[in-house]
């Protein structure tokens, strides 16, 4: 399984999804966009937006933190 999570430090957010993971043992890569403009770039391609968190479970691209979404992409 792949868990992306595309983020910013300073959003609430990007760390109730990265609490979510880690609180459910999911592993998950963690792309800080503030810093990392291809990574950035990679996010706007996949998602169409700027705003953070952007995550993608196994290709399936959710914006925000949805945790129903999320689930439904974990097959939960």
């Amino acid at each position: 399984m792949s868990v992306i999570v595309y983020s910013t430090p300073s959003c609430g957010y990007c760390t109730l999804a990265k609490d979510y993971f880690k609180k459910n043992n999911i592993a998950f890569t963690d792309y800080n966009v503030a810093v990392n403009s291809s990574k950035a770039e990679e996010m706007v391609k996949k998602s169409g937006q700027m705003g953070v968190p952007v995550i993608d479970v196994n290709g399936k691209v959710i914006v925000g933190f949805n945790q129903a979404a999320i689930e439904n992409a974990l097959h939960r």
